[in-house]
């Protein structure tokens, strides 16, 4: 039991995960600035507090690629093309990589035209949606981006799986204050979140998802077998199929159930979708006074009284900011079996695991030199 709980507190620094992730990536033919991409998108996940999206996906990610079913070296090429938007193939290379592409096409197409939005057809798994839209906000820019995904979630009514848990994002930067960033799935709970509390053997709240039987249930491995739920009922399954238009079917790329599962197809490529949008503020209005603006709206909004039972008001992106300066000075908490996985692939590769031999004697990780 001892043993368990040391590993429930070991800490890393996003430092020692960050070099650790992008060499084993760089193991299966990851180029060097890529693998460096996709391990910061990682560890940027679980330093905002979403696990899910983290280093919990490093065993698949290599898994897929080591498979074949993951390009290391994509050639992505632009299929279609005006001064505000275009139409990418991301030539299945990983998610991170491809999004990111279009991402900066997106800005450069925004900052020439005001606004740029750039399709993505033959992508994958890209992690946390955040990541891309806050690159606009670098830029002074609104960023938007939205993905489909495996069908794993029950349209509203239904009882088998069609759509993704489709994610949104959009990022507004402000001046003083800290920027909007909305970052949400269309299912009540990321599936992501799911598989964690299946993998500790936890159960899941009702209302998450439904069993085979289209009974909710509060079992996360049957869960997984069954379907998640959309969030706010009709309202949400709308949305996903609405952003799963705009990623697959408007793309030219695959939707629904013919986009390929990431754990349970290893078969095929999952051949996602996804859209990436930038909005130059500059077009709109004087960038200081909408940064102003924004500040002054986000004021009012935290000074509203809190509901009964409420400590403050919250925006969207607050919590993820103060979890990512506490985890940046405490370090990052990896559950048992994360750091299983990541041992594994550890040995596996050769690759040094950067939590042995650097435990304080309260469980957390020195810096590596």
């Amino acid at each position: 039991m001892s043993q368990v709980s040391h590993h429930r507190n070991e800490h890393l620094s996003s430092s020692q995960l960050k070099r650790f992730c992008s060499v084993v990536l760089q193991k299966v033919e990851i180029p060097p600035t890529d693998a460096d991409l996709i391990a910061e998108s990682l560890v940027q996940a679980n330093l905002w507090g979403v696990d899910s999206h983290g280093v919990t996906r490093m065993a698949i990610y290599v898994e897929r690629l080591k498979r074949g079913l993951v390009n290391p070296r994509p050639r992505i090429t632009i299929l279609r093309e005006t001064p505000a938007m275009a139409v990418v193939d991301g030539d299945n290379g990983s998610g991170q990589v491809v999004a990111s592409r279009a991402m900066e096409l997106a800005i450069a197409k925004a900052r020439e035209s005001g606004v740029g939005l750039v399709g993505i057809r033959n992508s994958n798994h890209f992690g946390a949606t955040a990541f891309f839209t806050m690159m606009a906000l670098r830029k002074e820019m609104i960023g938007v981006a939205m993905s489909n995904a495996s069908a794993t979630m029950a349209p509203w009514g239904g009882r088998s799986p069609y759509l993704g848990t489709n994610p949104l994002s959009v990022a507004v930067p402000a001046g003083q204050e800290l920027p909007l960033v909305l970052d949400m799935a269309t299912s009540v709970v990321a599936r992501g979140k799911i598989l964690l509390a299946a993998q500790q053997g936890e159960s899941i709240p009702a209302g998450w998802a439904i069993d085979l039987d289209g009974e909710v249930t509060t079992d996360a491995a049957r869960a997984l077998d069954g379907c998640v739920l959309p969030f706010g009922g009709p309202k949400g399954s709308a949305i996903a199929l609405l952003i799963d238009v705009l990623s697959g079917v408007l793309t030219g790329g695959v939707y629904g159930p013919h986009v390929g599962d990431l754990y349970r197809d290893m078969e095929r490529p999952q051949c996602l979708g996804h859209m990436m949008g930038a909005i130059d503020i500059g077009w709109f209005s004087d960038v200081d006074v909408f940064k102003k603006r924004m500040d002054k709206m986000i004021r009012e909004l935290k000074s509203l009284p809190p509901a009964k039972g409420v400590n403050e008001v919250l925006l969207p992106g607050e919590i993820e900011a103060r979890i990512h300066q506490q985890r940046e000075a405490e370090g990052i908490p990896l559950t048992p079996g994360v750091i299983a996985d990541l041992r594994r692939l550890a040995l596996e590769y050769a690759v040094p695991w950067c939590g042995a031999h650097q435990t304080s004697t309260e469980g957390r990780s020195f810096e590596l030199a």
